[in-house]
Parts: structure tokens; sequence; C-alpha cells
């Protein structure tokens, strides 16, 4: 069986938790042959693989968003009918759309995005949209913001398509169209995994933008609420990580009888085979992240830097040191974080970069995640599967991970704090370096949790269930 991957902004480009599950996804499943379908931002970044990728992936078929930019208006003019025009004028107006007209038009008539984009026909689809919805704003404005919004949208419409038995997204962004398109083309299964709920995700990038105008936000956030409609309305199975994510993807609109809860899980026998931390006089502190601004790690170097007074002021007997392991997506804020290290006159805080966390982790007394937003951790999970107690923000599942759920009766693995909150942070983090014991019970309760619920090989399983229930039983496709 051949299953197409459907990813964007992640593997195999960048070093991360959706990243790090597709790898470990696909060499766990070694019975299946893979084919990715991969969207990136650049196209500098072709063929610029952040993984060595296993011997069952056949294929990989690259989309850059900014090759959009590069087409030219093909010869002829174009003439839409008036079925054809309302589906546009859906694209832009954030309505309902008819998406199998619009993969008819990219992808089997293969209309030129660019020539579409500056037909008449267009222009006044626009003002259209512009009068009923934005009166007020300047329409030249209005009419770029609009073209540069959905000319990547109708670029990915028009290469080619993958050959698979399955489409498997891990999102209902540009992924989630590339999804839709698949099952349209191919008459194949689409299932959609969603690791995040990807369009609040984005909304809330977006309200917190400043490149993008006051005027234009709400209309950038239709537009990726418009994508996951397209996604829910095709997918065949909806998977989150968690009951709370299933839910919020019902309250956005998808069918509850698609949905499924499938759980992350980890290499378990891996992380638990890493010894206890020996006693160095150290109380080190791991955060395994990127280094970007949703990770938060400005407050983890405040809190850091708060707990290391303390320790100072009690003469607290250990050193406390923090190691920060992870790629670096935002240059500019990796800047800021130095110079917020400098600024605080903070020591013992160690940016790796890129490294073997199953090594790092013998080093560790514990780890620490300071996110605003998350869905459910793998770095988490694999802290617990070494025995590993964890510092977390009450975002995502994060709170049912340090406390269980249903029928989870272990007890607390670790504490959870209020996101960007420094002094609630650096509390959990003075009490979890001062007992010893506190620290080797949690990290035991963490361990057994993950070995009930979290493994990998348990994940996998459900995940294959899935493929033949997809297969055997579906309506919608030959």
């Amino acid at each position: 069986m051949k299953i197409c991957m459907i990813l964007e902004g992640s593997y195999p480009f960048v070093r991360g938790g959706v990243s790090s599950w597709m790898h470990n996804y696909i060499q766990a499943m070694p019975e299946y042959e893979f084919v990715l379908w991969c969207i990136g931002a650049h196209s500098k970044d072709r063929n610029v693989f952040k993984y060595e990728l296993p011997k069952n992936v056949t294929g990989v078929y690259q989309i850059f968003l900014d090759d959009a930019l590069r087409i030219v208006p093909s010869g002829g003019r174009v003439k839409l009918q008036e079925n054809e025009v309302h589906a546009i004028y859906t694209l832009i107006a954030g309505e309902s759309t008819d998406w199998d007209l619009v993969f008819e038009l990219f992808q089997e008539r293969q209309l030129n995005p660019v020539s579409v984009l500056t037909s008449e026909q267009f222009l006044k689809i626009v003002q259209r949209v512009c009068l009923e919805k934005c009166p007020y704003i300047s329409f030249a404005d209005y009419f770029h913001t609009v073209r540069s919004m959905i000319l990547p949208e109708l670029y990915i419409m028009t290469g080619d398509v993958p050959k698979a038995d399955i489409y498997h997204s891990t999102a209902t962004g540009y992924s989630g169209i590339l999804g839709s398109l698949g099952k349209w083309k191919n008459k194949k299964p689409y299932i959609l995994t969603e690791h995040g709920i990807y369009t609040r995700e984005r909304e809330e990038e977006l309200i917190r933008a400043k490149w993008v105008l006051p005027n234009f936000r709400n209309q950038w956030i239709q537009l990726f609420y418009n994508f996951s409609s397209c996604a829910y309305e095709h997918a065949d199975m909806v998977t989150s990580l968690y009951d709370g994510a299933s839910r919020l993807q019902g309250e956005l609109g998808c069918s509850h009888e698609k949905l499924r809860v499938i759980a992350n899980g980890v290499a378990y026998d891996r992380f638990k085979a890493v010894p206890p931390k020996a006693d160095d006089g150290w109380i080190s502190i791991g955060a395994v992240v990127r280094i970007a601004k949703i990770k938060d790690v400005k407050t983890m170097i405040y809190a850091f830097a708060e707990l290391k007074t303390r320790f100072r002021l009690k003469n607290f007997p250990k050193k406390a040191r923090l190691f920060i392991l992870g790629d670096t997506d935002d240059e500019e804020y990796k800047e800021e974080c130095v110079r917020l290290i400098e600024m605080l006159d903070v020591k013992d805080i160690i940016f790796t970069g890129s490294v073997n966390v199953v090594e790092y982790l013998e080093k560790f007394d514990f780890t620490i995640l300071t996110s605003i937003s998350e869905a459910q951790p793998l770095s988490v999970l694999e802290s617990f599967a070494a025995a590993r107690p964890a510092v977390v923000t009450d975002v995502g599942c994060c709170r049912e991970l340090i406390y269980g759920r249903g029928d989870d009766d272990l007890g607390q693995a670790g504490f959870i704090v209020t996101p960007m909150g420094r002094d609630e942070l650096a509390n959990a983090l003075e009490r979890m370096c001062e007992d010893d014991a506190l620290r080797e019970r949690m990290g035991k309760i963490g361990q057994k949790r993950v070995e009930n619920y979290y493994t990998q090989e348990i994940s996998m399983n459900q995940y294959k269930e899935l493929y033949k229930e997809v297969r055997g039983h579906g309506r919608n496709w030959v």
C-alpha cells in the first residue's frame, strides 16, 4: 500500500515535534510505501533536508509558495462561467466554496492563476466583495491584499498529484487543500491528522502579527477557516491527539462521525533505557524546544534567572543550569534571547542546537516546556519515558499528561503553570530542584503513564487500523 503524506512547513525541511513524529511514523511502518508531498515557504529550501529519509520513502514532491510569485500570465483571455465566477467569489468572501469546481478549474483545465487574477472578471469579483464586506477600505489596498492571499492557494492546485492508495495530511491549511485535491483527483480516501488545531494557531499568530494591517486581519483569518472547511469536508477520517482538540474540530464544522482521537506515542523502550541522573553537584534542567516565539523561551530565561537568584540568597548547596535543545526557527528571536541573558547577567544557560535527545536526557534531572501553544508535546512524553518529570504550561493537553485522564489514577508527574507566568514558573522550578524524592516519584509516575497510554506501538497500531477502515468501508472512492 502506498501512502501519500502531505506536510506543510515541517518534515523533512525543519526539525520539531511534527517532523520528529513523521520521521518515526514512517520508520515504524516499514511494510508501507510512502511518498511525501511537501509544502515549504521558500524555494531555496528545495532538497535541503534535515533528515535522512527512510528507505520506504519512494518519492518526494516539493511545492514552494514563493514560486507562485514567478508565474507569468499565459496568452488568451480568461472567460469564467457564472458558477465559476461564484466559486472564485466565495474563495475571496470566505463563504462556502464548491472546492471540486475550483479543483476542476486549476487542476484539469489548468487555468493559469495569474491570468485569472489579472482578468477583468476577477477585478469585478473583488469590487463586489469589497463593497459588500469592506466598503470603507481603500479598494487598491484590498485588491492587492486579496491577490497576494489567494495566489499561493490557486498555485498549489496546478501541480502534479502523486498517485497513492491513501492521502494523509498533517494540517488543514495548504496541506488540507492538497489532501482534498488528491482525493478528488484519484478517488482515493483522505485522512486528516491535526497535531494542533491549525486554524486556531494561524488565528492566534495573525492577531499578534505586526505585518497584517488591522483592516485585513479578519480577511486573513477567514482564509484559513475556509481552508479547514475544505479539509473537513473532503476528509474521510479526522484525527486529533486528545479529546479537547477533537471537540474543537467538531465546533469548527467537522462532522462528528469522522472524528477519532489517536494520541502521540514514543519509542518507550529506547527512552526507558536512559539511566538515572548521576549526582554531579548540579541540578540540570532540559528544554527540548525550537527557538521560536511560540515556545516563549524568554519566560523560561526570566524564571531561570529568578531561580538562580533565590539559590544564591539561600546558599543552596547545588548549582542549577539550563540546557536548551533545538534548532533556531527565528534568528531574530534567538538574538533577543541572547541579549536578554546578557542583560540579566544569568549564567549556566547552554544553547546546544539540534542534538541527540536520548543522550542529553541522561544529563537532566527534569525538563521544562514554556510554550504558549501546544497540542500533545512529544518532548514531555519522551521526558516521562526516561523517568524525568516535567514543568509545563497549561496549554493543549499538558494538564492531562501531568495528572492523567479517564481511568488513569497514577498520580502527578510534574507541575502545571500559567503560560507566561514568570513567578509561578520560578516557584515550580524551585520546588522541583529542592526535592530529590519528589522528582524521583513524579518521574516514575510519568514513565508508567507513557508505558500504559503513549507508546509508539499503541499509536501505530491505531493508525494501521484506521488505514484498514478507510480502505475497507469507504463510500466516496473506488
